[in-house]
C-alpha cells in the first residue's frame, strides 16, 4: 500500500541521557525508546495504513484485530473477513493508496482519500472513520461503510460483466469467413425425463460420443432445478443432420438430430458461437479458437486473461489475437438487498474485437478446395500486379468447428493418424518445383546475359551429358523437337535446355541470383513461410547437381507463394510483387525485389508462357479449352526418388496459370501443386483440374 502524506513539521523531542558517574545508563536509554514509540507511533494515520495495508496481503485477520470492542461485538469475525474477502477480491483491489491531511482533531472523525485500481479500473473516494483509544491504542470504529461510503449493512458490492465481442474475419467481398453465429445446443431438462432415466442417458451418451457419468455429473450441478435446461453438446446443425451409426456400425435410417430427440428430456436450442462459414475450405488459413488453457493463461494474465477467455489457437485466429480478441467491460456497483443500484463505482466499457478484412476472395477459395478436397495439394491465388492473395488453400482439410465446440479424443486420433495429414499445411511448406521453376532459371539466364531468347542450344535427344566427369548420369526429357531456343524449350518443358542453361548461367552467378530472388530468406507475409532454398549446402556442390537445378530438380526446394512472387515479376517489368493479406482500398503496389529481371527479360517469358497453353503441343495446353478467357503458364511435374534408377518414387504436379484477356481485364495467377501425380497424367492432372475451376470461376 501506498502512503500519500504532506509535510508535517515536527518538535524534535530530545531523551535526556542521565549520566551516573560519567556512565551512560543503556537500560534507560531503551525504556526510553519503548516509550517514544507508544506515545508516538501509535495514531489514527498508522492504524489506518497497518489496516488498509492488509487488504492486498488479504490479510482480513488482521484487519479484524484492529477494531474496537464495540465494532468486534457487532459482527463476528468470520462474518467480517468472508465479507471483505468477497468485495476486495471480487473487484480485484490493488494498488491501494491512502492521502491523509495532516493536523485533524482527535476529537472528530479521521478524513482520508482512498485510491484503488480495480478490475473495471480506478475506484476513488473520501471517507471519514471513528477511532477509539482502548488500553492506550487507538481502534477502529468499523462500518460497512468503511469499504465504500454508500455501503450500507444489508448491501452488496456487485460486479458485473460487460460483453464484448470477438472480431470478425471477412474476404474482400465482405463475405463473413469467421465470426459470430449460432449453433445448435443439445441439452436435458430434468423434469421431462423418464422417471428411470439410466438407460435414456447412456443412449444419449452414446449418440453424443460422451459418457453417462459426464451427463451424470451435469445433471447433479448445484444450479439445476425440474425446469433448467442442463447444455450437453454444441453441435452444428449439419453435424445433427448426419445420419446415426451405431457403436457397432449399424444405421437405423435416423438422423443424429431425430435419434436424440427420441429420448424424453432432451432439448435441442440456439446457442452462440464463433462460426466458420466456408468449412474445410478455410480451416488452415483462419484456424480455430478454443478456450485458454492453463499454460498459455500464465504466459498471458497479464494481458487481461482470464480462465473463461478464448483465444486463437492456430491461423489467422492466432495471428490476430491481439486485434480480434473481445476485451470484456467490468462495473462496479453498490446495490441494496432487492438488487436495485445504489451508487456506481466504477466502470471499463467492453472493447469489441477489430474486424478485419482479407484479400481473400472466398469464391476462388472454395472453388479450389473443392477440386482438390480428395487430393494432397496447395494452391495460391494472387493478383501478380498488386500483390494480393485471392486464395490459399491446402488439402485434405479438417473443420475448424470440431475444435469450437470440443474435439473428441477419437476424433483428434483420426486427423492426427491419418497418413495424409489434414492437419499440415501445405501452403506453408518448400516443394521440388519441377518444370515449373524453368522460367525462372530463363529470367536469370537472359538478365545476366548468360545466353538470348534465339540463342540455339543444340538438338540433343532424350538424354544428354556434359562430359564423361558425369559418369552414368544424364539429364533426360519427353519430347525431341526442332530449334532448342527459348520458346520451344518452354512450350516442351525440356530439361536439357534447362539443365544447360544452369551450366551456362555458372553456380556462383545463378546462387547469387537465386538470392536476390530471395532464396533463403524469410518470405514478407503475415503467415509465416518456410524459406525456400536450392541447395542444402552453401552452394551446389556438384556441376550435376547445378544442371538439374535448372529444371528445378536437385536440391531445389520453393515455397508455393514465393513461386507465385517471383512469376509476379513476369507482369510487372521485372519487378516482383510484395505479396499481401489485409485488405486496403487504394493501395499503390510495392515490390518484394525490384528489378529481380531485366523487363526484357520478363517480357519475353510473358509472351512465351502463352504458348505452352496456346500451341497444341504445349504441356498445358489442355488449358486452352477455358470459354471467356485467354490463358497462359508453366507445367511442372517434379520427380521425388533417391536416384535417376529408382522406379519407386512419387511424382508432384505443378501448374502456374494466368490469363492474359478476359476477366474484366484484370489479371490473375494461379499456382498449383498436387502430390503423388505419378501414374495419373503427371502435371496434366492438375492442368485439367484447374481448367475446370478456372470455367467455374467465370460461370459465376
Amino acid at each position: 500500500m501506498e502512503k500519500k502524506k504532506g509535510t508535517k513539521s515536527k518538535k524534535r523531542r530530545r531523551l535526556l541521557l542521565l549520566e551516573i558517574g560519567g556512565v551512560a545508563v543503556l537500560a534507560a536509554l531503551a525504556a526510553g525508546i519503548v516509550l517514544y514509540k507508544n506515545i508516538f507511533s501509535d495514531t489514527r494515520d498508522t492504524v489506518l495504513e497497518e489496516y488498509m495495508g492488509y487488504i492486498e496481503k488479504q490479510e482480513y485477520d488482521k484487519m479484524y484485530a484492529l477494531l474496537d470492542t464495540t465494532s468486534k461485538d457487532s459482527i463476528e469475525k468470520e462474518d467480517f473477513v468472508t465479507r471483505n474477502k468477497n468485495i476486495y477480491e471480487g473487484i480485484e483491489a490493488e494498488k491501494i493508496s491512502l492521502d491523509i491531511p495532516e493536523k485533524q482533531d482527535v476529537s472528530q472523525p479521521l478524513s482520508y482519500r482512498v485510491t484503488m485500481e480495480t478490475l473495471a479500473g480506478e475506484i476513488v473516494y473520501d471517507a471519514n472513520t471513528f477511532f477509539e483509544k482502548e488500553k492506550g491504542k487507538w481502534r477502529i470504529v468499523w462500518q460497512d461503510s468503511m469499504i465504500f461510503p454508500d455501503l450500507g449493512k444489508d448491501d452488496k458490492v456487485s460486479v458485473t460483466s460487460l460483453e464484448a465481442k470477438r472480431g470478425s474475419i471477412y474476404d474482400r467481398n465482405g463475405t463473413l469467413l469467421a465470426g459470430q453465429g449460432t449453433v445448435q445446443s443439445v441439452g436435458l431438462v430434468p423434469g421431462k425425463m423418464n422417471v428411470q432415466a439410466e438407460a435414456d442417458i447412456k443412449g444419449i451418451a452414446e449418440v453424443l460420443g460422451t459418457s453417462p457419468e459426464n451427463i451424470e455429473a451435469q445433471l447433479q450441478a448445484s444450479w439445476v432445478k425440474e425446469d433448467s435446461f442442463v447444455p450437453l453438446k454444441k453441435m452444428t446443425q449439419t453435424q445433427l443432420n448426419e445420419p446415426y451409426v451405431s457403436p457397432d456400425g449399424t444405421s437405423a435410417g435416423a438422423s443424429i438430430q431425430d435419434k436424440l430427440l427420441g429420448y424424453p428430456g432432451v432439448l435441442i436450442t440456439e446457442a452462440e458461437s464463433r462460426v466458420y462459414p466456408y468449412g474445410e475450405s478455410t480451416a488452415h488459413l483462419l484456424g480455430y479458437v478454443q478456450q485458454i488453457n492453463a499454460e498459455e493463461l500464465e504466459k498471458m494474465k497479464d494481458k487481461g486473461y482470464d480462465e473463461q477467455s478464448v483465444i486463437g489457437k492456430s491461423g489467422l485466429e492466432k495471428l490476430y489475437e491481439e486485434r480480434l480478441r473481445a476485451k470484456e467491460g467490468y462495473k462496479i456497483a453498490i446495490v441494496d438487498a432487492e438488487g436495485k443500484e445504489k451508487t456506481a463505482l466504477a466502470m471499463k466499457p467492453a472493447e469489441d474485437g477489430e474486424e478485419i478484412h482479407l484479400t481473400i476472395d472466398a469464391k476462388w477459395q472454395q472453388k479450389l478446395y473443392e477440386a482438390y478436397k480428395e487430393d494432397k495439394s496447395c494452391s495460391v491465388v494472387m493478383k501478380p500486379k498488386s500483390g494480393e492473395v485471392l486464395a490459399l488453400v491446402s488439402t485434405p482439410s479438417f473443420n475448424s468447428m470440431d475444435f469450437v465446440l470440443g474435439i473428441s479424443q477419437e476424433k483428434w486420433d483420426v486427423l492426427n493418424n491419418n497418413p495424409d495429414k489434414p492437419m499440415y499445411n501445405r501452403v506453408r511448406e518448400t516443394w521440388a518445383p519441377g518444370s515449373s521453376f524453368k522460367p525462372v532459371t530463363a529470367g536469370i539466364g537472359l538478365t545476366t546475359g548468360a545466353f538470348t531468347p534465339e540463342e540455339d542450344f543444340g538438338a540433343s535427344g532424350l538424354s544428354w551429358q556434359k562430359d564423361e566427369s558425369w559418369g552414368s548420369y544424364k539429364v533426360t526429357t519427353l519430347h525431341e523437337y526442332n530449334g532448342a531456343v527459348l520458346k520451344n524449350a518452354l512450350i516442351y518443358s525440356d530439361n536439357i535446355y534447362f539443365a544447360k542453361a544452369a551450366l551456362k548461367i555458372g553456380a556462383d552467378t545463378f546462387g547469387e541470383q537465386l538470392e536476390k530472388l530471395g532464396f533463403g530468406q524469410d518470405i514478407p507475409f503475415d503467415i509465416g513461410m518456410t524459406p525456400s532454398q536450392y541447395s542444402n549446402g552453401e552452394t551446389f556442390a556438384t556441376e550435376v547437381q547445378l544442371a538439374d537445378s535448372g529444371y528445378g530438380q536437385g536440391q531445389m526446394l520453393v515455397n508455393p507463394l514465393h513461386l507465385s512472387c517471383i512469376y509476379s515479376a513476369f507482369f510487372n517489368e521485372g519487378n516482383m510483387i510484395l505479396p499481401y493479406l489485409e485488405l486496403e482500398e487504394g493501395k499503390a503496389p510495392s515490390y518484394w525485389v525490384e528489378h529481380a529481371f531485366t523487363p526484357e527479360a520478363a517480357t519475353t517469358i510473358y509472351e512465351d508462357l502463352k504458348e505452352v497453353v496456346s500451341n497444341p503441343e504445349g504441356t498445358g495446353h489442355a488449358a486452352a479449352q477455358v470459354p471467356g478467357v485467354a490463358l497462359a503458364g508453366k507445367t511442372g511435374t517434379a520427380e521425388i526418388k533417391e536416384s535417376q534408377e529408382d522406379t519407386t518414387g512419387t511424382e508432384l504436379g505443378w501448374f502456374a496459370v494466368y490469363n492474359t484477356e478476359g476477366m474484366n481485364n484484370e489479371t490473375v495467377l494461379m499456382l498449383n501443386m498436387v502430390e503423388d501425380v505419378k501414374g495419373r497424367g503427371g502435371s496434366g492432372y492438375v492442368v485439367n483440374k484447374d481448367s475446370e475451376v478456372w470455367k467455374q470461376v467465370l460461370a459465376e
